[in-house]
Order: C-alpha cells, then sequence, then structure tokens
C-alpha cells in the first residue's frame, strides 16, 4: 500500500495514452449538422463486431482513469 503512490502517475500515463488511442480509432460519423438533428435516421445504428469492442473498451479505459484519478486524489 505504500507504494501505491509511486505507481499511480505511471498507471495515468498509460490509461490516457489507450484513451487517446480508443478515441482516434472510433469512427467519425457525427458531422456538425448531426450535432443539431440534421443527421439522417441512418445515423442510428448497432455497433457490431470490432466498432462494439472499441466501443466498450473506451467506456472501461474511461472508468479506469476516473477511478485512478479519484484515488490519486485520497493518497
Amino acid at each position: 500500500m505504500q507504494s501505491l503512490p509511486l505507481y499511480i502517475p505511471y498507471a495515468q500515463i498509460v490509461l490516457s495514452i489507450l484513451l487517446i488511442v480508443l478515441i482516434l480509432l472510433q469512427k467519425n460519423e457525427a458531422g456538425l449538422g448531426s450535432a443539431f438533428g440534421g443527421g439522417s435516421a441512418s445515423s442510428f445504428r448497432t455497433k457490431r463486431g470490432f466498432e462494439k469492442i472499441l466501443f466498450n473498451s473506451t467506456i472501461v479505459i474511461s472508468v479506469l482513469f476516473v477511478a485512478s484519478a479519484i484515488i490519486a486524489l485520497a493518497i
């Protein structure tokens, strides 16, 4: 437990790099027009395969990053 403060910054760096990579690998289908309701109905589709894995991995990595930030504040 005493070495935990030593490893948290490194874990946050690794998690942040993974999060950036996962976000950049996702498809960019939402333009500015679709952000304000101008998109077509085909923009709502089911994620399948690798796209679903990327999406779920992004959520998991972001939750881990937030948890590591809270732990870093607590210690």
